[in-house]
């Protein structure tokens, strides 16, 4: 058995370990070990003159010191491919945290892989529905594409992500990998806790690298999730849904990883390799002749500037960019989805049809008209607008609130119970609003419901509330 290549830490500046090798150097992406029991995990990213190599640390460095020994590993970090990571939650390594036995029967592949070749991917323009009226009809997404939730801080983003994968396990035959990149552990755990309750946890993988642990964990956990979803795409051939939650804090660990090994950062203190760091991840999401990785990524927007780098380099990949708005969530019309400023590739007459396309253009241009006429109406009041605009502002509201829609994900705090809609069920919800059939109903009998029909009955029972007497006991309830 050959002598295990060892080195000697020359100096530790932070997160990053310099490392002096005697014998073979070993090549960038290699692991190097360092502790008592190896606890230690070095990723190698820069060779330097003088048999030195300088690495990023993937876990605390508490111990290690000058002169400490390190062993070459002889393989880049790995992740657990198989069956039996199905319903398990797991850190970068492949470690499990949910609290199970130990993983077995799997196998390990490198996390550094390369995209499918373009003779592979397939060339054909498909729809992923979601359930979601405002996203199946405004912004419809391309199964084997990439969407981007676009927020700030507390506008619904993991919400919108969770109910997904909800109608994604529910209703369709694929599996799901949440990938968490630097969020925070409570979100994990109650992900965790609701996915159990759902009971869909048999068809998803979990996968975490926290907000607390070292920037180059939070860096490579995203490629630890792609190479569980290349798996299942190439050898299972079934189809992934893959949500990342948050790609803003992918690109602020490689940030950070980058200052630590010295680099001159670029605009805004950015890495001046993150749009190479990002192509190297988003590439990988692909669609072949196998099957699909259809991915949904949270993108934070720092301080609701979409102009940031991380936004706008994040903007060029994805085939639907879906922004939500604080305004919007202010007014309560959840899920939070601006339509002006969402988009979809995907929204032309060739993939999505001539019907969904007029229809979802009268929408946009609906509500676009009632934004102009809102200060007019605040200046000199609804009255003063002639009959025509009258319209436009009775169909956008109620097309609004009808955009709304009660989530499963949310029944527990909002005390209504969830809705999956169909596409067909969305567009003819639209048609007949814009077609003035509910202008005698009120607008609150289109907020949050499912299908337009349940309107009626909603209608029905708000007029018998009100027709109740003030102390009968449903009045008061």
């Amino acid at each position: 058995m050959d002598e295990p290549n060892r080195g000697v830490v020359v100096s530790v500046r932070g997160s990053v370990v310099e490392v002096r090798f005697e014998g073979r150097l070993p090549p960038v992406y290699s692991l190097l070990r360092a502790g008592d029991e190896g606890e230690i995990v070095i990723e190698v990213l820069m060779q330097s003159g003088d048999a030195r190599v300088r690495g990023v640390a993937l876990t605390p460095i508490q111990g290690l010191a000058r002169g400490s020994t390190v062993t070459d590993t002889g393989g880049p970090l790995k992740a657990p491919v198989g069956r039996p990571v199905l319903s398990r939650m797991l850190d970068v390594f492949g470690n499990v945290i949910d609290r199970g036995p130990p993983l077995t029967g799997v196998d390990w592949r490198s996390v550094h892989r390369a995209p499918p070749p373009l003779e592979r991917r397939s060339t054909r323009a498909e729809i992923f529905e979601t359930g979601i009226k405002v996203i199946d009809v405004l912004m419809p997404m391309e199964r084997g594409g990439k969407a981007g939730l676009f927020g700030g801080a507390g506008v619904g983003k993991t919400v919108l992500l969770t109910e997904m994968i909800h109608n994604m396990i529910g209703h369709q035959e694929g599996v799901s990998i949440f990938c968490g990149v630097g969020e925070r552990c409570r979100e994990g755990e109650e992900l965790y806790r609701e996915m159990k309750e759902a009971g869909v946890l048999d068809d998803m993988v979990m996968i975490f690298g926290q907000m607390n642990e070292s920037p180059g964990s939070r860096f490579r956990v995203g490629h630890a999730a792609l190479t569980l979803a290349e798996y299942f795409r190439d050898d299972e051939r079934r189809d992934v849904l893959l949500l990342m939650d948050n790609i803003f804090r992918f690109i602020q660990a490689g940030s950070e990883v980058s200052a630590l090994m010295g680099q001159m950062p670029s605009r805004l203190g950015y890495q001046p390799t993150m749009g190479s760091e990002l192509a190297g991840l988003e590439e990988r999401i692909a669609n072949t002749d196998a099957g699909a990785i259809t991915s949904i990524q949270a993108v934070y927007v720092p301080a609701d500037d979409f102009t940031d780098p991380a936004a706008v380099h994040t903007f060029s990949h994805l085939s639907a960019s879906i922004v939500l708005s604080r305004k919007r969530a202010g007014e309560g019309l959840y899920p939070a989805i601006d339509p002006q400023q969402s988009r979809s590739k995907m929204a032309t007459p060739s993939v999505i049809g001539e019907r969904h396309y007029r229809l979802a253009r009268e929408v946009r241009q609906t509500l676009a008209q009632y934004e102009q006429l809102k200060d007019i109406i605040a200046m000199l009041g609804l009255e003063q607008l002639s009959a025509s605009d009258r319209g436009v502002v009775d169909r956008a509201r109620r097309l609004e609130r009808f955009l709304t829609q009660p989530f499963f994900t949310t029944e527990a705090f909002t005390g209504l119970p969830g809705k999956l809609v169909s596409l067909e069920q969305a567009l003819d919800g639209c048609e007949r609003i814009l077609a003035d059939e509910f202008k005698d109903l009120p607008e609150s009998a289109l907020y949050m419901i499912g299908p337009v029909d349940e309107a009626y009955d909603k209608a029905e029972n708000e007029s018998d509330e009100s027709a109740r007497p003030a102390g009968s006991p449903a009045a008061v309830g």
